[in-house]
């Protein structure tokens, strides 16, 4: 998912290089034999085993007036979110070109693979706030394939976007589909402490036969109410037409809300609490009299030895109001996890 966009722009050289890797185990108490976690996880989704969750390699090019990203991944996160990719297409993480439109205004055009404007969680693990993703995030677009214009204010407190999409988390659209897909962005950050934002996205993934519309929103807010304490608040709802001829629609809807505090630079905790509701099985098909309506919560504990290195410690647990998770050859309500991982950047 997308993070913030009010980073201040610094002198650097043209060319860098960065990197990111996050080594993590996982045990899911509901021990399932062939190690995948359930089918709407996909980030840390192997039970009982050493794993790299995400590691990539990036290379970035920064001029006055034009800008360029690549950055090439693999881990247990590119297996599951770009299964449906070919080729080589499935360890692009980031593959993106710009330039700027004005001289006298912050205007930008950009085209190719990057980062989703959707959420405030994004793949890389150590600039969230929890070890794993909410179920929201996990569940709606990580990256996106397709061209941007983004206009920031010279203050730096407003953020806007404009997206044509290959379509949802996509980057080659679905044979027989002749629609863009859109999306919309705006930030506005009245402080350091308040950042706060409204993303769209509007398309289909169907082929034109099969034309189901999809209608997105995605609203949170980032308070650091003081230099130790911090609260985001997020909330999600999609609508998604029924059948190709009918008018009526599916709705699904997501709130989130997680605290953190920091003890100091080196220790924090994290208590997460989430809600997914999609009834009629639109992101998360279960077969179920009542879909998918699960509660989460979560509590982490982090270790910082320096600031580009995280130790984390997660508890997770997840309950349903129908018995949608499998748990050796019965299904149940409920599924427990405890996660660790190390993350490092560079």
């Amino acid at each position: 998912m997308s993070t913030s966009l009010f980073a201040q722009e610094e002198k650097t050289p043209a060319f860098t290089w960065s990197g990111y890797v996050e080594a993590y185990y996982l045990y899911d108490f509901n021990e399932p034999s062939d190690h995948n976690r359930p089918s709407f996880i996909f980030s840390h989704n192997r039970h009982n085993e050493f794993n790299v969750n995400l590691g990539f390699l990036k290379g970035s090019y920064n001029a006055e007036r034009v800008r360029a990203n690549l950055a090439l991944a693999a881990g247990t996160y590119m297996n599951a979110n770009y299964a449906n990719e070919p080729g080589v297409l499935k360890n692009i993480y980031e593959a993106n070109a710009g330039v700027k439109l004005g001289r006298k205004i912050n205007l930008w055009l950009d085209a190719g693979i990057f980062a989703s404007h959707i959420g405030f969680e994004s793949a890389v693990s150590k600039d969230c706030w929890t070890l794993t993703r909410s179920i929201m995030a996990e569940n709606s677009p990580y990256y996106e394939a397709g061209a941007k214009i983004t206009y920031v204010t010279d203050n730096g407190k407003w953020f806007v976007r404009v997206l044509a999409l290959n379509g949802w988390q996509r980057i080659t659209k679905v044979d027989g589909n002749s629609l863009m897909s859109w999306g919309t962005q705006i930030q506005f950050k009245p402080s350091d402490k308040v950042l706060l934002n409204y993303s769209t996205f509007i398309g289909t993934d169907k082929p034109d036969s099969a034309r189901l519309m999809r209608l997105f929103h995605n609203v949170y807010g980032i308070f650091n109410v003081s230099d130790k304490l911090g609260l985001t608040l997020g909330f999600d709802i999609g609508t998604e037409e029924k059948t190709p001829s009918d008018g009526g629609t599916n709705t699904w809807y997501a709130p989130v809300g997680i605290l953190k505090y920091s003890f100091n630079v080196n220790w924090a905790v994290a208590g997460r609490l989430e809600y997914y509701n999609d009834k009629n099985g639109v992101i998360i098909s279960t077969g179920t009299p009542n879909g998918f309506q699960t509660v989460g919560y979560s509590l982490n504990l982090d270790y910082s030895p320096a600031k580009n290195v995280v130790l984390r410690l997660e508890a997770r647990n997840f309950s349903s109001k129908d018995d949608v998770f499998l748990k050796k050859s019965k299904m149940v309500k409920g599924d427990a996890s405890v996660a660790g991982s190390i993350a490092v950047s560079f």
